[in-house]
């Protein structure tokens, strides 16, 4: 069997994409998986690093409105139908999987065009146009919020087996030790995403003094394209974390963006987090952390008006109630999926042969 994962652009895309392709090579080592992606994106990176071959496509940005770009879209559309259309018959795929992004767009048509099965999943609240144009021609649509999409069926944002199958307690000695952390302190996990986020890096840094002297002590992935920070008591800085299962185990809150996916991963781990959504597009974050949040799992904060102080001030009061905390992780561990790799993988094999919705 062949199976195609149309993602790439963002990390939100590829994460799922090969996660799902992990899960499907626990059920069998000989499933053929190959990523299809854009020429440019992190997949570059990423997809080679967890040891699956990328094939790239012409991306096709889809225009919103009238101009130079809408009257060139049939010329460059035809080109990277073409060009993914030649994959799926080389490779003889049986199943091409998509996660949404500009990068899947060629994909999810050559699919059409091909006859060959199409599964689309969706992760966020606000579903990308991507997303919403495959569903129009495909039964298999699955979505991490059901009614974002009409016709889709729930279904988890497929995570890494490490965070799906994570035990925060068991693993809490390691997780401290492995990153040099005071195994009795408080632990603030801070991170905006694979790049970081500048301006929580500036409110963090206004923070510390702080923090430790509330003895807090803090893991902070500032992000490899930023400044590295200025050492301090109590404070571990990294560029990046690529052992988040440990850096969850570490932690007794966060202090993150809301991505789809961070907001899954800190459900399922039962981690508790202050959300500060990113100001710009289309409002998703807002809506992602929004069923966590209202249930007691989180807090949410505007990115404007996040200050030091308020960090400070809200990050002890949390992180020194006790019965709080236990409270709101138990709150997020309930909106959390672990298996939602599995489950789609299963879905999946199905839809290569021939298998019902």
């Amino acid at each position: 069997m062949h199976v195609i994962l149309a993602a790439g652009g963002t990390g939100g895309h590829i994460e799922p994409a090969l996660n799902v392709g992990d899960a499907l090579r626990r059920v069998d080592p000989d499933i053929a998986i190959t990523v299809m992606g854009s020429e440019r994106g992190l997949e570059s990176t990423l997809v080679p690093a967890r040891g699956y071959d990328l094939v790239t496509v012409p991306a096709v940005p889809l225009p919103r409105r009238p101009g130079p770009d809408m009257v060139r879209l049939p010329g460059r559309l035809r080109r990277a139908v073409k060009a993914a259309a030649d994959v799926l018959a080389s490779s003889h795929a049986d199943v091409v999987v998509g996660f949404g992004g500009y990068a899947a767009v060629p994909a999810y048509l050559a699919s059409r065009r091909t006859h060959t099965p199409l599964v689309v999943h969706e992760a966020n609240a606000r579903p990308g146009i991507a997303n919403r144009l495959a569903a129009r021609f495909t039964p298999h649509v699955y979505a991490s919020v059901p009614e974002a999409m009409k016709g889709a069926r729930a279904m988890g944002l497929p995570l890494r087996h490490a965070i799906g199958t994570l035990d925060r307690t068991a693993m809490r000695d390691e997780a401290r030790a492995y990153f040099g952390l005071d195994p009795e302190a408080p632990v603030l996990l801070v991170f905006g995403g694979s790049q970081g986020a500048r301006h929580l890096n500036e409110v963090i840094a206004g923070a510390l003094p702080g923090l430790h002297a509330e003895g807090i002590a803090v893991l902070h992935a500032f992000g490899g394209r930023n400044e590295v920070p200025e050492p301090a008591p109590g404070y571990v800085a990294v560029p990046y974390i690529d052992r988040m299962d440990l850096a969850y185990a570490a932690a007794d809150l966060a202090v993150t963006r809301a991505g789809a996916m961070t907001c899954a991963e800190l459900a399922a781990a039962g981690l508790p987090a202050i959300y500060v959504p990113l100001p710009i597009g289309n409002g998703e974050q807002r809506l992602n952390a929004l069923p966590v949040v209202t249930s007691g799992g989180g807090l949410i904060i505007d990115d404007a008006d996040l200050s030091s102080e308020w960090l400070t001030r809200t990050s002890a009061s949390v992180l020194h109630d006790g019965s709080r905390l236990t409270a709101m992780g138990e709150s997020a561990g309930r909106h959390g999926v672990r298996d939602a790799d599995e489950q789609l993988a299963r879905i999946v094999l199905a839809a290569a042969t021939g298998g019902g919705r």
